[in-house]
């Protein structure tokens, strides 16, 4: 009911004035919770990157035997200085650390850090080729963008050391192997 001595427009000039401000505070919080998704995101990522990074060194360390220990406890090889790798005996330069080898006869996915025998069981898994996108739920990630885009970057380093094919952009399928050929020449 109406007061008296109220005017019916100034009761509505009224709520529209509160309803102005509340908008305006329902897109600041908007705007705040926009910002805090943004660090969240980078947040989990920089979480993602120590939990693989943990995992590896916990995978190199169990297969390293007493003798490369030591060898390793005596510090870092100089760099260019030449090392015997971990991959198929061969021997290579020590540049930098290379997470993902090239894929060598002999070689399993065993070698690779989790996620990327993750993305490895989903291809040999699918029925036909897959996109960056089908694959990022069966990993175990969000649908969002950045877990696609980095996805189909590790998606792309698998086909350049020789452990996928990419016949058709973006149509990821396992490797076939080629005698005498190097991985996905053709």
């Amino acid at each position: 009911m109406v007061e008296e001595g109220w005017p019916m427009g100034s009761l509505f000039e009224e709520l529209e004035a509160r309803e102005a401000a509340a908008r305006v505070r329902v897109e600041e919080l908007e705007a705040e919770l926009a910002e805090l998704a943004g660090k969240l995101e980078l947040a989990r990522e920089g979480l993602e990157r120590l939990r693989i990074a943990r995992e590896t060194v916990a995978e190199v360390l169990a297969e390293m035997t007493p003798e490369r220990l030591a060898v390793a406890a005596a510090g870092p090889p100089i760099p260019g200085e030449r090392v015997a790798s971990a991959y198929a005996g061969a021997e290579r330069q020590v540049i930098g650390v290379l997470t993902v080898p090239n894929w060598q006869p002999g070689m399993g996915a065993e070698v690779l850090p989790r996620v990327y025998r993750d993305i490895l069981e989903v291809v040999a898994d699918a029925p036909g080729p897959v996109r960056a996108k089908q694959i990022v739920p069966r990993i175990g990630l969000p649908a969002e963008t950045g877990k696609i885009e980095g996805t189909r970057s590790k998606l792309k380093r698998l086909v350049e050391r020789g452990w996928l094919d990419e016949d058709n952009p973006g149509m990821f399928t396992p490797a076939r192997r080629r005698t005498g050929r190097t991985p996905n020449s053709r």
